[in-house]
């Protein structure tokens, strides 16, 4: 039967303006309405204070988070312009603020290279915010406009006069957008601290008025300084980075490398300042030109024989930091939140500069270069070691989901999207986790001891490792360059620990593998810790399952009296089946972290200080944070 469709009217079609649109899919511009995207919304108006200095007009911008938590970012740029605009017939400040894509960087005379969301990133947090207002300093005079939810409550006015020009833009993230509103102060900080990397000579200082923290961020050696800052926990190859930096056409080209005695590439891309996490057209160009200058010179100095084959890209990567930062008058990124750059000429532009670059050094330091290919060839017959234990184990077996590891209790369940996998520390807790399990969805995987320290071994070690096998078998999608993330078997893999300190420890080993060998597992959102309960209280019938120590105190003080009773879980092996089930399984009830990576540098950072081959900093981390451990039985 055919449906009647005369209620179905032109009226029915609902056209939103700007604002209402980004108020109501907020996802489309910041990518998601949580602490992402918060933190989002005060890069968004610093990025445009960085641009103003990447025009050459600004040298000093000041962030401030209030106690109220209302953001404020103030630079001692230009000033937005104030005058009326012609097509707006509003001023151009208010224009800037309410208009999605207004703003002085398409044309290309006001801004020779820019950041911030192509015009729409000003608006964007305006409109997200319950609250913002703007102060503008510009020929002698103070401008000033307020705004609610991004809608202007009066045109802009002068209130004064001023000396010097700049803009000062202040907001408060609307908390019925947001999932949460309180801001990090050291994602922040890092933030800020890599463009004030990115534009040597600009002073960015930070202030957190709630807890009292400052930070100022200044660096005249941009990039090499950067890259000397990731390199400074290891033991390095060269004493100094290798800086090259040159115009190609009307493209800025930075580049920045040093290597190290590790076995794992840091390698950070920026295009317009703009962090871009999928790499790119830049990143493309950069690893092509590593890869064929050294094979050039290792061939040119018979380092690399004539029966040898050439170094590959994993080879000449391997202990690898580097960064790259071009500067772009027009540049195209991939997606809203701009993860990748798309320029096709930036390529050839970024693999001709550093190619021409790089092999300026090595013939200029003969010794630095030698140790470089020395350090590839040591990684080249480690890789080719590495080949040959996968394909042994491949002939075993690793890789063939038909031989699953016997201790495997997995799910009758065949979808991937409808599986989750639980990796599960010893026997004990293995065998309750079975029992409690819904054998249609969930696996369960028991891990014997502690897994390898995959951050001080190299891939030969860790495949000859039983417990790292199992693990790579059972999750059924290879690992390192062979991760395939389609080849999933389940969607949700869950590291369920003790709450102790040996579990922490387990979960820290598991976290390294993940992070090292199955990013992709991380980045897809599939990583997740679960969350047991540390207490049970009970008084007479009624029992309560209690997750920290502060949720344990406030229960008390409402239980108080006698008959109650409180007990500390140690281990998952202490709960039956029943109560795993109804306190950490149950996913109409249970507790679960995702695993994010939030800030890359940070991550590689605290992986590398953790569970790297040097002592001090390990040591000096934990002396810092522990007065922040809590919880933990010793």
């Amino acid at each position: 039967m055919k449906e009647n469709n005369s209620r179905y009217t032109a009226k029915d079609i609902q056209v939103l303006g700007g604002i209402e649109a980004v108020r109501l899919r907020p996802s489309m511009y910041i990518g998601s309405p949580d602490r992402r995207g918060l933190h989002h919304l005060v890069n968004e108006i610093v990025d445009n204070s960085i641009d103003e200095a990447m025009a050459g007009f600004c040298d000093k911008i000041e962030v401030t988070i209030h106690e109220d938590n209302v953001v404020s970012v103030a630079d001692n740029g230009r000033g937005i312009p104030v005058g009326i605009h012609p097509t707006t017939n509003v001023s151009a400040v208010e224009t800037v603020m309410t208009t999605l894509h207004a703003g002085g960087k398409f044309g290309g005379s006001s801004y020779r290279v820019s950041g911030g969301l192509h015009g729409v990133g000003a608006s964007v947090v305006n409109a997200l915010a319950s609250w913002a207002s703007v102060h503008v300093k510009r020929d002698g005079k103070l401008y000033f406009q307020e705004y609610g939810c991004g809608v202007p409550k009066e045109p802009l006015k002068k209130i004064g006069d001023a000396e010097g020009t700049g803009t000062l833009i202040s907001f408060r993230a609307d908390e019925g957008i947001f999932s949460e509103t309180d801001y990090a102060f050291d994602v922040l900080a890092q933030s800020f601290r890599e463009m004030a990397y990115l534009n040597k000579g600009v002073e960015i200082w930070f202030k957190d008025e709630r807890r009292g923290e400052e930070k100022t961020f200044y660096f005249e050696g941009g990039i090499a300084s950067f890259v000397r800052h990731l390199n400074r926990k290891r033991t390095v190859l060269q004493p100094m980075p290798v800086y090259v930096s040159k115009m190609s056409n009307s493209t800025s080209v930075e580049v920045a490398l040093q290597y190290n005695d590790s076995f794992t590439e840091s390698t950070l891309s920026f295009a317009n300042c703009i962090n871009t996490l999928d790499g790119g057209t830049h990143i493309t160009g950069f690893r092509s030109a590593l890869t064929r200058v050294l094979n050039d010179y290792a061939r040119k100095y018979k380092l690399l024989k004539e029966n040898e084959a050439n170094l590959t890209g994993d080879d000449v990567r391997e202990g690898l930091t580097a960064i790259i930062s071009v500067k772009i008058t027009d540049p195209q990124f991939e997606g809203q939140t701009k993860t990748r750059l798309g320029n096709t000429d930036v390529k050839g532009q970024v693999e001709s500069v550093f190619a021409e670059g790089l092999g300026f050094y090595l013939e200029e330091h003969p010794s630095e270069g030698r140790r470089v290919i020395e350090k590839c060839l040591m990684a080249a017959r480690a890789r080719e070691a590495a080949r040959k234990a996968r394909d042994l184990v491949t002939r075993k077996g690793l890789y063939d989901t038909a031989t699953l590891p016997g201790k495997l209790a997995d799910c009758s369940e065949k979808d991937p999207k409808e599986c989750e996998l639980y990796i599960v520390e010893g026997d004990s807790a293995g065998g309750s986790a079975k029992q409690g399990r819904d054998r249609r969805f969930q696996a369960i995987l028991p891990l014997k001891g502690k897994i390898l320290n995959v951050e001080k071994a190299r891939p030969e070690k860790m495949l000859a490792h039983d417990e790292i096998r199992a693990l790579i078998t059972a999750v059924g999608a290879g690992n390192s360059a062979d991760f395939d993330v389609t080849k999933l078997r389940y969607h949700r893999v869950i590291i369920m620990t003790d709450a102790d300190v040996d579990g922490s420890h387990i979960r820290t080993l598991l976290l390294t593998f993940f992070y090292r060998h199955m990013v992709e597992l991380i980045e897809g959102g599939h990583l997740f810790i679960a969350q047991p309960p540390l207490y049970r209280i009970r008084k007479g019938k009624d029992h309560h399952w209690v997750y920290s120590d502060k949720e344990k105190d406030v229960l008390l003080s409402k239980m108080a009296g006698k008959g109650v009773e409180v007990q500390r879980y140690k281990g998952l092996g202490e709960m039956n089946p029943v109560q795993l089930w109804e306190t950490t399984m149950d996913p109409q009830k249970r507790v679960m972290l995702r695993v994010e990576i939030e800030d890359a540098v940070s991550a590689h950072e605290i992986v590398q200080t953790l569970m790297g081959e040097e002592v001090p900093p390990r040591k000096a981390f934990i002396q810092a944070h522990a007065l922040q451990v809590r919880n933990l039985d010793v």
